[in-house]
């Protein structure tokens, strides 16, 4: 069954750092949206932006975005494992984009096609596979690692904010990932604030992305709920729904920033299952099938830990027909 979330250990906070912020500019630039495609290399070097990767690498994977800063040390332990799968893309960014502009249709980044078929689909939520499973393009999944939400608010809660009721403050204002393209707010930030008789007043029931959902209250991001803590950071926002996850990230990496929980089921744990699945036109099928089954091991499930996720039950880790 879930086990309960690990501490971040000291010494891996250090030691990500270069590798994700080397580039502050950049990271208070875009959020750190050019770190959504990497490929990586089995002599430790990673690319960044190239897109034509998508179509050449060992093995492509196009991942729900908040997993985003466990990739690099997953990859490089499943590579010394599988030495034989020199390059891995991963793209990490909103799972509903992914399927509906990528693989559901032709998908561009910075002008350049995207491979439309990668080897593995991931979600964060199981429905996002079994719509593919309807057009022909999936059969078999698993859920691998669990999730929950969490408020981000500025370093020190100069607002006092001590839970998610306050999201319907009127002295606050709010920033939340879009429900276009996001699956954490489409699925389960939306469904809290509806538990909670909020929804409408946050959110003023408005659908867009890039945008104002309530004129200077409510901001729905653009393309990645790690555009939260930057606005915040900025004092551009008091508070966001966040995955927990992310803010143990950014604690991790010295943000200014801290988290607020949310006691269940508000947080949507019981609810909330990343679930993954290989494409039937994968052009790595065999690399595609081991990637899986690494998932399952307790080394990437420990790593997934480390980082503040759920680890998933030996009965979720095995593939099943969707």
């Amino acid at each position: 069954m879930r086990l309960t979330k690990k501490l971040i250990p000291a010494v891996l906070a250090t030691a990500f750092i270069p590798a994700f912020f080397a580039a502050p500019v950049l990271a208070a630039k875009d959020a750190g949206h050019g770190h959504d495609y990497r490929t990586f290399h089995t002599n430790g070097t990673i690319d960044y932006g190239e897109i034509g990767d998508s179509y050449s690498s060992d093995l492509v994977m196009y991942l729900a975005g908040n997993q985003f800063m466990v990739m690099e040390e997953l990859i490089k332990d499943f590579q010394s494992k599988n030495k034989d799968i020199k390059t891995v893309y991963v793209e990490t960014i909103p799972p509903g984009q992914i399927l509906k502009k990528q693989i559901l249709k032709q998908g561009q980044i910075n002008g350049k096609d995207t491979n439309q078929t990668p080897d593995l689909f991931a979600s964060v939520k199981v429905a996002h596979l079994k719509k593919l499973k309807k057009k022909g393009k999936m059969t078999e999944g698993m859920i691998y690692v669990h999730n929950k939400l969490e408020l981000m608010v500025a370093k020190g809660n100069p607002k006092k904010i001590m839970g998610p009721k306050d999201l319907g403050r009127d002295d606050l204002v709010q920033s939340h990932p879009n429900p276009k393209t996001e699956g954490i707010f489409k699925f389960y930030g939306s469904e809290m604030l509806k538990d909670m008789g909020i929804h409408t007043k946050v959110t003023g029931d408005k659908m867009c992305k890039s945008c104002w959902a309530v004129a200077g209250k409510t901001w729905f991001t653009s393309r990645h709920h790690r555009e939260t803590p930057q606005r915040i950071e900025d004092g551009q926002a008091d508070v966001g729904i966040v995955w927990t996850t992310e803010v143990a990230h950014a604690l991790a990496t010295g943000r200014k920033v801290e988290g607020v929980s949310i006691p269940a089921p508000l947080n949507k744990e019981s609810k909330v299952g990343y679930a993954i699945g290989k494409l039937t036109k994968a052009k790595n099928p065999k690399n595609a099938d081991r990637f899986l089954a690494y998932l399952a091991t307790a080394a990437a499930q420990n790593i997934y830990a480390s980082y503040g996720f759920l680890k998933a039950s030996a009965e979720e880790l095995k593939v099943k027909k969707l």
